[in-house]
């Protein structure tokens, strides 16, 4: 509700923001404070509060003493705002008008202190007269100590009374100039009241005492998300977990319990409605029969996972809810920017290889494997990589479980060069129409080295064979035909070289296979 305020309200009761709870977009605030309570029912006022904060979800708990809570609203009313610092947004006018007012406080602060010091400077001055007036009735000469006296206070009178005539001219001239822009920002611009709002407490209590008051509520404008920051050094990967958050709820969390968690309170509850899904059969053509089409499909493996989308991802848990908090009290503004909080950090021992796959990038990525440590699952999100030369870039961590091995790639490595050659040989057979294709890949890789590098490298290759799922079309491998032959082939068709090379060193791996389909097999040309 939206109301103006008695003027006679009650005085207001501080309701400081004690403990977060960030939810994917939302949060959970908790507020707590001391009261003092009288005897029978009495109304209180808290806060101020969000204005956003959510009027259903109110839940208030009153402890220490024997009291009830009868009624608990949030009142809201718009107020003008008061003096603050113009925005970084606000216009060149606000700014000026806010330049002026500062030097003018300035200007009569040492105005202040100059009325203060000539002051002082006329009781000493006074002081000093007595004291020559009373030293001649006793007859004591000192003169030129009397005359130094006097002209050291008239001369600092008269420094601070040139000050004070600047000073007070300056201030004439700068308040007709505040005059003037005040007007022309108040023709220009209008500035709206402030929406605030304030939680109304009815109480009834047995006997007077002071009792805790502890208020939650649900905050939209607010959400998190998960950052990571991994650190590669001497062989061991150190992982740094951090929350990224943001809230323009209109007030700052300054020292608060931040807890993050993965809860989605909007989803929804119920189960997804069932429709109809209908299969025919129907027979073959005699041309159908006759053929067996094929073709090419370029098949991605991966683990299942949330639908990508474009913009600010929402956050992946791996289906379950999952809660971490901030080992130190944190502090959030209001401002809508992004605010990096520490969570955890852990190490691991990192094994660190050299991989390249010719068919998607001519590139030799370092890629590190590790543990995860932390002692929890790491959520997905993005990832600062920093190894000894500094920061290199910037990848995207999966959801990991606890325990659970990972590899972060941590960008190319310079020194080497891989280049791909492919070649295509096609025979048919007479009497069976059998097709043969007989295909080569050559893998060049080269290795450029410094003066002070002696050691070999291990460079994994790996290079994809199609792979076959109707019986018509089989596809073998030519171990004789490979230099060398691989040292792995998965069921997915990917074949592994682990080369060694030296510094200046080169090599090249041939790889050859053969695809061979019967002749009612049509779009084999196409693979």
């Amino acid at each position: 509700m939206t109301t103006s305020l008695a003027p006679d309200a009650p005085p207001t009761v501080p309701l400081p923001v004690t403990a977060v709870t960030c939810l994917e977009d939302r949060a959970h605030i908790e507020r707590s404070t001391q009261l003092q309570l009288v005897p029978g029912v009495q109304q209180l006022r808290l806060g101020p509060i969000s204005a956003l904060a959510v009027d259903r979800s109110l839940h208030t708990e009153l402890t220490g003493a024997d009291a009830t809570v009868l009624d608990v609203r949030v009142v809201r009313a718009w107020t003008p705002r008061g003096p603050r610092p113009p925005a970084d947004d606000d216009s060149p006018l606000r700014h000026h008008v806010h330049a002026l007012d500062e030097e003018r406080r300035t200007l009569e602060q040492r105005r202040d202190r100059s009325r203060a010091r000539l002051d002082l400077l006329g009781r000493l001055a006074a002081d000093l007269l007595r004291e020559i007036g009373e030293g001649a009735g006793y007859g004591e000469t000192e003169q030129e100590r009397w005359a130094a006296e006097l002209d050291r206070v008239d001369a600092e009178r008269a420094t601070h009374e040139d000050e004070l005539g600047v000073t007070q001219n300056r201030l004439t001239i700068l308040n007709t100039e505040l005059q003037e822009a005040r007007h022309a920002l108040d023709l220009s611009e209008e500035d709206p009241p402030e929406l605030t709002a304030h939680v109304e407490l009815t109480v009834r209590a047995a006997a007077a005492g002071p009792a805790e008051l502890r208020l939650s509520h649900l905050t939209p404008c607010a959400l998190w998300r998960p950052a990571y920051r991994a650190t590669l050094d001497a062989g061991e990967l150190t992982l740094q977990t951090d929350a990224m958050v943001w809230q323009r709820t209109g007030e700052d969390w300054s020292g608060v319990r931040l807890t993050l968690s993965t809860a989605r309170s909007a989803a929804a509850t119920t189960p997804p409605r069932l429709v109809e899904d209908r299969l025919t059969l129907r027979d073959r053509s005699s041309e159908e029969r006759s053929s067996v089409a094929v073709e090419l499909r370029e098949e991605a493996v991966s683990d299942v996972g949330p639908k990508q989308v474009t913009g600010l991802p929402g956050v992946d848990d791996g289906g379950e809810v999952r809660v971490l908090r901030a080992p130190d009290p944190a502090s959030v503004p209001g401002d809508g920017r992004a605010h990096r909080v520490p969570l955890t950090a852990a190490s691991s021992p990192a094994h660190s290889e050299y991989v390249c796959a010719p068919e998607l990038s001519p590139l030799v990525t370092q890629v590190v494997r590790f543990t995860n440590t932390t002692g929890h699952a790491l959520l997905a999100g993005p990832v600062d990589l920093i190894r000894g030369s500094g920061f290199t870039g910037r990848g995207t961590l999966d959801f990991t479980a606890p325990g659970a091995a990972h590899e972060l790639a941590f960008g190319s490595a310079d020194t080497y060069r891989v280049t791909r050659e492919t070649e295509e040989s096609r025979h048919t057979t007479g009497l069976s129409q059998r097709t043969r294709i007989t295909r080569t890949v050559r893998l060049h890789l080269s290795r450029f080295s410094g003066p002070g590098e002696t050691d070999d490298r291990v460079i994994t290759l790996r290079e994809r064979i199609p792979v076959s799922e109707v019986s018509e079309v089989e596809i073998r491998l030519r171990k004789d035909a490979c230099s060398p032959a691989p040292d792995s082939l998965d069921a997915e068709g990917i074949a592994r070289w682990d080369v060694s090379l030296p510094p200046g060193g080169r090599r090249t791996v041939t790889l050859v296979y053969e695809v061979s389909a019967s002749g009612k097999v049509t779009g084999l040309s196409d693979a």
